[in-house]
């Protein structure tokens, strides 16, 4: 990461000239690319052999903590969606094997019960056990009025956000040993519900309930397993010119004026499943580039 410079000029900020997208989006036509630490990024052993899955792993926020990890020393699985995203899929994981670890990719809907518990079926025949679960992969889609937003379209929001995160850690839980860790996406909008996302601001809130919910009931048992959750503010990634409207003005509402970059949110997870956060359950942690989330 670049030191000495005003935080508010180390990437690049709206406007913005982006080529618009169909869902879920890709890399390739971003505009300006996003940076998710692929030239930055260095690590220190600090997760040597340990072995980490993420949803929604081959882009955006997914693909800067997949290198992380890797780098780090972890084995990584992602999980992602598409046919349309095969190709970001094969480069995250190029990224993760040139650092010297396994990557697996398995693709597939997590809205599916069923595929929530092959990536974990998947994880375990080929790691022998889950030491991180990432919870990232999201949908969301700008709508001006509830009147405009379909019912299968907030059931959609629901099941990809919420609903596969209770059955991935139920699936995950008991091949997780103790010390292991859980982090779930969550956003700046379960704080300050955006005017155009409804359903996706509810189904942020819901997931900092589940979060704490859920690391109480863990530690309580005594299985040892931390959770917690990342709140990223506007950050650049496919699904922005995707599925937003405005775009050309993404991330002006953060105090930095700009969209946060992958790589600047992926040391949030590393911390909060790292030793140095083994007091830390419960929690949220806010990357939002000065939005406020208290």
């Amino acid at each position: 990461m670049k030191e000495n410079i005003d935080p508010k000029q180390l990437f690049p900020a709206p406007p913005f000239d982006t080529p618009r997208q169909e869902h879920p989006g890709t890399e390739d036509k971003m505009q300006p690319k996003a940076d998710h630490g692929e030239e930055s990024y260095v690590g220190y052993h600090r997760f040597t052999d340990k072995r980490v899955v993420i949803t929604g792993g081959d882009s955006g926020i997914g693909r800067a903590v997949s290198i992380a990890f890797a780098r780090e020393g972890a084995d990584v699985l992602i999980s992602y969606l598409a046919d349309a995203e095969d190709k970001d899929a094969e480069e995250t994981a190029d990224y993760i094997r040139k650092a010297g670890r396994k990557a697996i990719l398995m693709k597939g809907d997590t809205t599916n019960e069923e595929q929530c518990k092959a990536i974990v079926k998947k994880a375990v025949d080929e790691f022998g056990q889950i030491d991180v679960l990432i919870n990232n992969a999201a949908f969301h889609r700008s709508r001006e009025r509830i009147e405009d937003i379909p019912d299968d379209e907030w059931d959609l929001t629901f099941d990809t956000n919420v609903r596969a995160i209770f059955h991935l850690c139920k699936a995950a839980i008991p091949h997780m040993p103790k010390g292991s860790s859980i982090i779930n996406t969550t956003s700046v909008t379960a704080f300050e519900p955006s005017e155009d996302l409804l359903p996706y601001s509810a189904t942020k809130s819901a997931i900092l309930n589940f979060t704490s919910n859920l690391s109480q009931i863990l530690l309580k048992q005594d299985k040892g397993i931390r959770v917690n959750a990342v709140a990223p503010g506007p950050v650049w990634t496919p699904l922005i010119p995707a599925t937003k409207f405005n775009v050309e003005n993404f991330g002006k509402n953060t105090a930095m004026e700009r969209p946060g970059q992958p790589v600047e949110i992926a040391p949030a997870f590393l911390f909060l499943a790292s030793a140095d956060a083994s007091f830390i359950s419960g929690a949220v942690l806010p990357v939002t580039g000065g939005r406020i989330t208290i």
